[in-house]
């Protein structure tokens, strides 16, 4: 069968299609499926790239999507046909954040071999069912960056229609984000440097829209356009949460998701006690909370934003213009 993988010491001129053995028939516990889609994350590139460093010749990414192929012996939650999308910590299957969701070292893609491959034979616990209607593309955007908007709003961050909601950016999870406010009754605020993204947001429901090279100080903005926001969909990191505690309304809560600008800050610790505002970090969420996850997407009706679609032979490439940040919503990849 094909796989994508990334030679030791990472660089996208080391991402190469190749020939690997075919993963076999399920054991105990364990389905296989056939997989047709996946879609790119900002852990996945810093994995390509060699940002985090893995095993040699690792499979790429953490998202995919396919078909049940065949099923092990006590299997019953799955049967050979079901369309099945994958978790990002199989190890996590519901309940509070524990040690072994701390680290990459279970992680598709990283830790463990990824879905970059024709087949994968894994456990139960790798997979949930995909949304009832959506193609695999569409569903291998559940995986990583669909489920972290979840869990930041709904899981975390109790949204209630009403509430105010600032997005930073417009990549795949604060696109999903964007899309699960305005379902659920949400004022929204998108930022971002480019004026044609910021009317794509418009026309996905933004409610109000900042150009933050425009305007430096787009938390004091945010606030002048809205009274003050209750939650912040914080992805910018070292350079952004000062702006986004000064957006935000006393008691609101940021979700922080990101470091695109370094993984290091000087917390503003006075403006976040004044506020009284809840600071709080995530990587995506447990198995139990993707399967609520895939139960309102089927009730709310929203489907996912795709901006590009590459084949999986071309993944270096598609890495390449993610790294461009040319990108409205996800990323993803066929074989």
């Amino acid at each position: 069968m094909k796989a994508v993988v990334v030679a030791q010491g990472g660089g996208l001129e080391k991402v190469k299609l190749i020939e690997s053995q075919d993963p076999g028939q399920p054991g105990l516990g364990e389905i296989r499926v056939a997989i047709k889609a996946g879609s790119l994350n900002y852990h996945d590139l810093l994995v390509a790239n060699g940002g985090i460093p893995t095993a040699d010749n690792r499979v790429l990414l953490s998202d995919g999507a396919g078909v049940v192929d065949a099923v092990g012996e006590g299997v019953t939650e799955f049967a050979v046909g079901d369309h099945v999308v994958s978790t990002f910590f199989p190890v996590w299957p519901a309940g509070p954040a524990f040690s072994a969701v701390g680290h990459f070292r279970n992680v598709p893609g990283d830790g463990l071999e990824g879905m970059a491959a024709e087949y994968v034979v894994r456990s139960v616990s790798a997979f949930t069912h995909a949304p009832k209607g959506w193609s695999h593309a569409e569903a291998a955007t559940i995986t990583t960056s669909g489920l972290t908007a979840w869990r930041a709003l709904v899981v975390n961050g109790q949204l209630k229609a009403g509430d105010v909601v600032l997005l930073q950016g417009t990549g795949g999870v604060s696109i999903t984000a964007l899309q699960i406010a305005k379902a659920m009754g949400a004022t929204t605020v998108v930022t971002s440097s480019s004026d044609e993204k910021l009317e794509k947001a418009t026309a996905l429901g933004a409610d109000y829209t900042i150009n933050y090279v425009d305007e430096p100080e787009w938390g004091k903005k945010a606030r002048q356009l809205t009274g003050g926001v209750d939650h912040v969909v914080e992805v910018g990191g070292p350079a952004t949460l000062g702006q986004s505690l000064a957006a935000l309304n006393v008691g609101g809560h940021i979700a922080q998701i990101g470091i695109l600008s370094g993984v290091t800050a000087e917390l503003p610790v006075m403006q976040l006690l004044a506020k009284q505002a809840r600071l709080q970090g995530l990587i995506v969420a447990s198995r139990r909370d993707q399967q609520d996850f895939v139960k309102a997407l089927e009730a709310i009706n929203i489907k996912p934003e795709i901006s590009d679609k590459f084949t999986y032979d071309n993944l270096a490439g598609a890495f390449k213009h993610m790294s461009e940040g040319q990108h409205f919503g996800k990323i993803t990849v066929t074989w």
